[in-house]
Parts: structure tokens; sequence; C-alpha cells
């Protein structure tokens, strides 16, 4: 990391900038923490706070919006676009809040109002999940970070687990086979959960998942070894529920730390692409932006120099060399 780099990321969103501070110059906990705090009246995750309506809910729905809200954003022609969808409603908005690292207390009684709450789905209980792995996902890790009971969503998990190892969104039309897409939200989640809960009753469950992606060099499919898409290795940030090479490195460098930074050699392929996607100036770009209504802008366009998608890498890079 260059001081060009360092400085560029320093001037970044609080959301951003406390976790270079602590996962990449190895600031004291008082100098992170502090900055992680003013969130709270600073920045993506104020704004984000602002947006919430009395009701505890974004634009009025659980995982899809009731209202066209005209604070939002929309780009003409996104609906033409595949995985397009509004990115605005409750789900995305409080698993954006926990990602970045707000604390749960500037969100008081949100649980309790999201009890009475139902999914577009069936009508089935916000807290008790719906039928979709990456849904569940989320909402397994919101519900354990606001207080609320996720037990049925720990049931599900254990209970949808495929026989190849991980998990698929469409099995209600009858897959048997797991996706990488919702695999990777599955892992996320139930990393999320266990980190913040301290349980260990989905570690065996974690632990298939991720062979699963190993199995396949976290790129390829396994029955032909061709990679497996072109989003594989295609850089992209917010996340939202899409598979990246460098979201899947980032997940197994987390559950790696509590094993003292084990790195599995599979992974390797996966961590050259990833340095060889590194620009001139130190930094990696936004490869692409999926498409649908937004709060606001929370990276940059396509094919500019993104500093989450930098951090990302620069702290995946640095584990696997460290290792």
């Amino acid at each position: 990391m260059t001081p060009e780099v360092r400085a560029w990321l320093l001037e970044t969103d609080p959301a951003l900038r406390w976790q270079v501070e602590r996962d990449l110059l190895d600031e004291p906990a008082e100098v992170w923490r502090a900055t992680r705090a003013r969130m709270a009246t600073e920045g993506m995750a104020a704004r984000l706070l602002a947006l919430q309506d009395e009701d505890r809910q974004w634009a009025g729905g659980a995982f899809f919006p009731t209202r066209r809200d005209p604070r939002a954003l929309v780009t003409p022609g996104d609906e033409d676009q595949p995985l397009c969808q509004p990115w605005t409603a409750t789900t995305w908005s409080l698993t954006s809040l926990r990602e970045w690292g707000l604390d749960a207390t500037h969100l008081a009684g949100t649980a309790e109002k999201l009890a009475s709450v139902r999914w577009e789905y069936d009508d089935l209980p916000y807290w008790g999940g719906e039928v979709d792995a990456c849904i569940n996902a989320k909402t397994l890790a919101n519900g354990a970070w606001l207080g609320a009971d996720v037990e049925p969503i720990v049931t599900w998990f254990a209970e949808h687990q495929l026989a190849d190892g991980g998990w698929n969104c469409e099995w209600v039309e009858g897959s048997e086979r797991s996706s990488f897409h919702s695999t990777i939200n599955s892992l996320a989640g139930i990393r999320w959960w266990e980190q913040h809960t301290g349980r260990t009753d989905l570690r065996e469950a974690r632990r298939r998942a991720e062979e699963y992606l190993l199995e396949r060099r976290l790129l390829y499919r396994l029955s032909t070894g061709e990679r497996v898409g072109p989003w594989v290795t295609l850089l992209h940030y917010p996340f939202r529920a899409v598979y990246s090479s460098v979201r899947a490195l980032d997940h197994l460098r987390e559950v790696s730390v509590p094993d003292g930074g084990a790195r599995d050699p599979r992974a390797g392929e996966a961590v050259e692409l990833l340095r060889g996607q590194q620009h001139e100036d130190g930094r990696w770009y936004q490869g692409f932006r999926l498409p649908g209504e937004r709060w606001f802008e929370i990276d940059v366009p396509v094919g500019e120099p993104s500093p989450w998608l930098t951090f990302f890498a620069l702290r995946v890079l640095r584990w696997w060399d460290e290792g």
C-alpha cells in the first residue's frame, strides 16, 4: 500500500475508514472505535438511519419496497437489466448498516417493531425467516445483531443444506445442486451469527459449505472444470447478493482468524487472480454496478478506482501473504 493509497483510503466515509484503520493500519482500538462511533452522526450510515420510517422499516417493505420513495435513486434503463431489483427495503438497509459496523443501539426498538412485519412470500413472520437462503442468511445475522429471536432460521439452515454441501435459493423449485451465490450469502450470515452469539450449532454446516467452494477452487464447476461464470472474478461493491471470488476469499480470511490465519492452497489461484487485478496506481477498480433503485450511491461508478474493493483486496492479500 503506497502512501497515496493510504491517504486516499483514510479520506473515505467513516463506515470504511474505521475498518481501514483496524485491519490495514493496525491502529489502536481507541482510534478506530472513535471513527466507527462517528457513523451514527455522519456519512452513509447516518444518512441511511435518517431514512428509516416510524414503523422501523425502510420503504414500507420487508424485502421489496411497497412504495416509490422520491428520495431514492433510479437509473433509467435499469429495469431492463438482469439482477435488477430495488435495494431500498428493510432487509437491504439493515444489512448495510450491520456490515458497515453500526452499533445496534442506534436501532433501538427495531427488532420489536419488525416482529409484526410479514414477508412478501406467503405472509411469513419476519424473524421466522423465509424460504430463500440468501434472505434467511441476512435475517439470521441482522436478528442476532438486533437481539431478535431467530431460532427458526438456525434450524432452517441445518435442515436445508444440500447434499453437495451448499445451499440454493431454488430448492423450492426442486434444485438439488448448490449455488455459488446462495452459498456465499449463507456463509456470510452464519459466520456473522456465530461471531455475534458465540454459538457453534452450525459450525459443521458452515465448514461443509466452505469445502463446497474450496473443492471448486472458488472459481470452477466441479462437473466440467469450466469457470462458473464471468461474475466470479468481476469486482463490484456493494456485494448485495452476488458471489465474487474476493468475497469468498474475505470470508475464508475471517473464519481463519481463530485458527491462526490458516490458508487453504486451493484458494491460491483466486488469490493470484485478485492480485493481478490491481492497477498500476495500486488500486482495484469497480467492474460493474448492480442495477436497481437505491437510496444513494455507496461506491464509485464502473471503471473508477473503488476504495471499498481496494480495501477488501488489500485485506485479503495481507492475510494470505502473512500466513
